[in-house]
C-alpha cells in the first residue's frame, strides 16, 4: 500500500465551489469564453498537481479566515485524476460551443457542475471512483488503492465536515 499523504481537504472544496459557480456563472451569461477559463485552470492545476482554483484558497479565503484547512491523510492523485478529467469535459464542451453544438457544449458544462456539486455537498468524487477503478483494473498510471476503511471516491471523516 502506498504511503498517505496529508492534503487540505478544504483547498479541493474551495476549489469545486468556484468551478461550479464561475461555470454557472458562464452559462447565464451565456460566455463560454468563461467557460473556457475555468477548463483551463483546472488543466492548469492538474498539470502543476494542485487545485486550479486553489490559489484563491490559499492567498485570499484561508488567510482571511474564510475557510480553515481541513488536512487528511489521502492520495493526491485520484483528485488530480479527477480534476484533470473535469477539465477535459469541460474543454469539450466549449469545443462543441464554438462550433455550434450549444445543447451538447452546455450539456457537459452542466455535467462538470453535477459532479463537482455532488463532490461538494455529498462527499463523493466520481472522478476519485474511477482513478480506483483503474487501479483494480491495473490500469498502468493508477497506482493507489482507497485509504483503509474509505470506499471509493467517498470522503474520508465525514462526520462533522
Amino acid at each position: 500500500m502506498a504511503a498517505l499523504q496529508k492534503v487540505d481537504h478544504a483547498a479541493l472544496r474551495t476549489n469545486q465551489a468556484l468551478i461550479i459557480g464561475l461555470s454557472l456563472l458562464a452559462f447565464v451569461l451565456d460566455m463560454p469564453a468563461f467557460a473556457a477559463f475555468v477548463g483551463l485552470v483546472m488543466l492548469a492545476g492538474t498539470i502543476l498537481k494542485r487545485p486550479g482554483f486553489g490559489i484563491i484558497y490559499s492567498k485570499v479565503f484561508r488567510p482571511l479566515g474564510v475557510v480553515r484547512p481541513d488536512i487528511d491523510e489521502d492520495h493526491p492523485e485520484p483528485h488530480r485524476f479527477a480534476q484533470g478529467f473535469g477539465a477535459v469535459v469541460m474543454l469539450v464542451g466549449v469545443l462543441a460551443l464554438a462550433i455550434g453544438f450549444d445543447p451538447l457544449g452546455w450539456s457537459l458544462v452542466w455535467l462538470v457542475i453535477a459532479l463537482a456539486a455532488l463532490n461538494l455537498f455529498g462527499g463523493f468524487c466520481v472522478g476519485c471512483t474511477l482513478y480506483y477503478w483503474f487501479n483494480r483494473m491495473q490500469v498502468p498510471g493508477f497506482t493507489k488503492s482507497p485509504p483503509p476503511g474509505n470506499a471509493p471516491g467517498m470522503r474520508s471523516n465525514l462526520e462533522g465536515k
